[in-house]
């Protein structure tokens, strides 16, 4: 997009990003803002605990300083910096929770980006860069090629040059990356992955300005409720159907899967070893950014279902004003009723005008009694056919055996009354326990495989009620998976169910 002229001068004037590099306490904002959210990939901090940050942090900026150069105190600051002429930290109360907790902004985000892009790269490589848009101009090439002979050629090409590098391997040839472009793809990584994170404060943003807007209209909505949730549903699909929601969904669906999970801590603890990366390794939030990704994820997530909840609550409320309405009209019904059960109105006098013609033109002015007085035989049609009757039934007779009970013989099988079913709880939390202290989460499928289900499905559902117990657990009902266990010796059982993660919790 081209850079005119009356647009930047609007941005300089609005985007909170603009005004962050105009700031006159800029470089001790955007590195105190730095350092407490994007260092550890926080995305919400409590009020408390950020005043106290900041407080410190003000106070080793001012040590030695003959002037303090920043005379306000940190509630201030952040008072300020959350105000809508700076728009860099977002204030918001978490589900539950009556303490204030801040986030960056996504202007914020960029701004902080850019800012480190101005500190110099440890290593600028082209040759990677330049793969890459190979590699993208290859996939939108052959991704829309309709010639089917094209696209033929173009997958024996590729598979030629696999079958070559096979035969190489075979030969004892090995020509793997060099330590330069090994270290080029890596930082290519690091940024591509720093990025991501910073995109879902900017996806999160769009729901919370639907969320806002979409209360709004609530509030001053007098319409009727299909017009009003035509309009929620309308918006909440155009952002659902965007190309930014439909990527976030099939970077969601691709991240919740086991094997895509699997795959990931692989490649990570394979990259993390290669000692050749040098410094490039100091960064260890990369170690672990997939969780990252998968927090950052859930949070998007959890405002798309407080959407719902929002929708839930509107139809409720307009429920209850609806009921409560027809409520007061059935009782205002009821005291006119009673009102007039013992003093009924009489007959009323109608005065009737009216001119007799004849020999002569007389007019007679009368008064006529009307008796006013109504009946209601019944609410409905009492309807009853002739074949509705029932025909007539001879009364039974009971027959009492007065002769005294024998006591019996016959031995019964008590097995039935000990062959109930006991789930072990903490069994069952022991298992997750378990898995949890060397992988940071597991799938249910994962956990039945190794831990099998010797109750079958009492077992199966005691594991669903730990995990929508336990809020650090995950239940996502937009993926699917199969449970399989043996009941018997040459029997199976299997139930496809929501993907259930059972994540360690986090202190």
């Amino acid at each position: 997009m081209a850079l005119d002229f009356g647009l930047l001068g609007e941005l300089k004037k609005s985007h909170p990003a603009w005004r962050l590099f105009m700031a006159d306490n800029a470089p001790m904002v955007a590195s105190f803002l730095d350092r407490e959210f994007r260092e550890h990939n926080v995305r919400a901090i409590a009020e408390t605990e950020l005043v106290l940050h900041l407080d410190d942090y003000l106070h080793a900026l001012g040590r030695g300083e003959a002037v303090d150069p920043f005379p306000k105190d940190a509630a201030a600051y952040l008072a300020d910096w959350t105000h809508e002429s700076r728009g860099w930290l977002r204030k918001f109360y978490p589900e539950g929770s009556d303490v204030p907790h801040y986030d960056l902004t996504p202007e914020a985000e960029k701004a902080l980006s850019w800012m480190e892009q101005l500190s110099g790269k440890r290593f600028l490589g082209t040759e990677g860069r330049l793969s890459i848009c190979i590699d993208l101009l290859r996939q939108i090439v052959h991704g829309r090629e309709e010639n089917r002979e094209l696209r033929l050629r173009e997958l024996k090409n590729r598979k030629r040059a696999i079958e070559d590098e096979i035969a190489r391997l075979r030969a004892g040839e090995f020509s793997g990356l060099s330590d330069r472009e090994l270290r080029e793809r890596f930082v290519r990584f690091s940024e591509t992955a720093r990025e991501l994170l910073g995109d879902f404060r900017a996806v999160e943003q769009n729901f919370i300005d639907l969320d806002r807007s979409i209360r709004e209209e609530i509030a001053l909505w007098d319409g009727e409720k299909s017009g009003m949730l035509s309009r929620i549903l309308d918006r909440h699909d155009d952002i659902r159907d965007s190309d930014e929601g439909q990527s976030f969904h099939a970077f969601w669906d691709f991240i919740m899967s086991p094997a895509s999970q699997d795959e990931l801590d692989l490649l990570l603890d394979r990259t993390f070893a290669i000692p050749d990366l040098g410094d490039l390794l100091d960064d260890r939030r990369l170690r672990h950014v997939h969780f990252d990704w998968i927090r950052a994820g859930e949070q998007t997530q959890r405002r798309v279902a407080r959407l719902s909840a929002q929708l839930r609550r509107y139809l409720d409320d307009q429920g209850f004003l609806e009921n409560r309405r027809i409520m007061e009209i059935l009782k205002s019904i009821e005291r006119h009723a009673v009102a007039l059960r013992d003093d009924p109105p009489g007959d009323a006098a109608v005065r009737v005008n009216a001119a007799v013609r004849g020999d002569a033109a007389v007019r007679v002015n009368a008064a006529v009694r009307v008796p006013f007085a109504m009946e209601i035989d019944g609410f409905k049609c009492d309807i009853t056919l002739p074949l509705e009757y029932p025909l007539f039934s001879p009364p039974v007779k009971v027959l009492l055996d007065s002769e005294k009970p024998e006591s019996g013989a016959e031995e019964l099988d008590l097995a039935a009354l000990s062959a109930q079913v006991y789930v072990d709880r903490e069994r069952l939390e022991r298992n997750i326990e378990t898995c949890l202290l060397q992988e940071a989460q597991v799938s249910l499928g994962s956990l039945v495989a190794r831990f099998p289900l010797e109750l079958g499905l009492a077992e199966l559902v005691a594991y669903f009620q730990i995990a929508c117990e336990r809020p650090w657990h995950v239940v996502d009902d937009s993926v699917r998976e199969t449970v399989v266990w043996q009941p018997g010796e040459d029997a199976f059982r299997k139930a496809r169910i929501p993907r259930i993660l059972f994540c360690r919790k986090h202190e």
